[in-house]
């Protein structure tokens, strides 16, 4: 976790193959809400695009999918969403990415979640 201001903070993390159905869990810190949600992947995807989406517990985040696009995809390629709601949390709650492993090649993906903390 980085801090980036008096009330923001960021969680990391990395899947190890974006083009296999798979979550990836990250522990909330503190009581807050999504801002944003980035991923980047380590090399180009093929086949077909990869939707990633996000929810808080079994709650899905509104506007909280990506999808990494197939075409063109390379190394250092970032997509961003910003959610509209239902993306507040509360300490401890986990936060979960799933991929649904549309596309082929194995190569890793890396999120980060921006958070604006709830807690004063």
């Amino acid at each position: 976790m980085a801090f980036m201001g008096v009330d923001e903070f960021v969680l990391n993390v990395t899947e190890t193959d974006v083009s296999t159905a798979g979550t990836v869990y990250v522990v909330a810190p503190a009581d807050g809400k999504i801002v944003t949600i980035q991923s980047v992947i380590d090399g180009a995807i093929a086949t077909t695009n990869v939707v990633l989406t996000a929810s808080i517990g079994s709650t899905a985040v509104t506007g909280g999918a990506i999808t990494v696009t197939q075409s063109g995809s390379a190394a250092g390629d970032v997509d961003v969403v910003t959610p509209s709601a239902l993306n507040y949390f509360k300490t401890g709650d986990y936060i979960k990415i799933v991929t649904g492993g549309q596309s082929t090649n194995t190569i890793s993906a890396h999120y980060t979640i921006r958070c604006k903390s709830t807690t004063h």
